[in-house]
């Protein structure tokens, strides 16, 4: 059986995060942590409760999400963060990419949408809206170079893993790089989940960006 998915919601707005919460609860491989509405308590609750995803709201009354992430980065790396925002603006998408959130989910989209982006983000699966997600691409590609690291990083890589990575860079979903290469959906997974392993990567959106800015265009 697989283990249940820990998932710590941080969000300010008490009523949202209540039905949000009371919603994710009856999900049978969720288990819903107490909420955090600051800062302090969401790193305190981080660091007892140990989620294996935080979804996590930038708009944290006079604190700014993005120092959040950027500790829980720091003290948790392993843990996997979800933006779910009102804001849609590609810079802060961009900016929270950038800082190691993997997700990203306006706060007007259905709850099971969110469950479906928790259970990604926990396989190391990243999420962005589909009619922003060329915007904001093109924009991390327009960072400095990957400097001759990302290469090397790359040159690890098995040449299988290097078919799924380029499909990836192309923008297919799992099944449409099982359907390309030939194999079954669940073999792109382990390929998927060796390749982030050996770049050190914690989502598929982290990877395609070191493979664009390391020179691996899309096809």
């Amino acid at each position: 059986m697989q283990q249940p998915i820990r998932v710590l919601i941080v969000d300010d707005h008490a009523l949202f995060a209540e039905a949000l919460t009371a919603r994710l609860g009856r999900e049978p491989d969720l288990v819903i942590l107490p909420v955090a509405g600051d800062a302090r308590r969401a790193l305190a609750l981080a660091a007892t409760e140990r989620p294996h995803v935080v979804v996590l709201d930038l708009m944290l009354g006079p604190e700014n999400g993005l120092d959040v992430l950027d500790r829980l980065r720091e003290h948790h790396p392993d843990v996997r963060v979800v933006i779910l925002s009102a804001m849609s603006e590609v810079d802060a998408i961009v900016q929270a990419v950038r800082r190691g959130a993997i997700g990203w989910l306006s706060k007007t989209e259905s709850a099971d949408l969110v469950a479906r982006v928790i259970r990604g983000a926990a396989r190391r699966g990243g999420w962005l809206p589909p009619d922003i997600l060329g915007d904001v691409l093109r924009r991390l590609m327009n960072d400095a170079p990957e400097p001759n690291g990302g290469g090397r990083l790359l040159a690890e890589l098995t040449p299988r893993e290097r078919e799924v990575l380029q499909c990836m860079v192309d923008g297919l979903n799992r099944a449409e790089i099982a359907d390309r290469l030939g194999l079954s959906a669940n073999t792109v997974r382990t390929h998927t989940q060796n390749l982030l392993a050996k770049l050190d990567m914690h989502s598929a959106l982290e990877a395609i960006t070191l493979a664009m800015r390391s020179g691996l265009k899309p096809r």
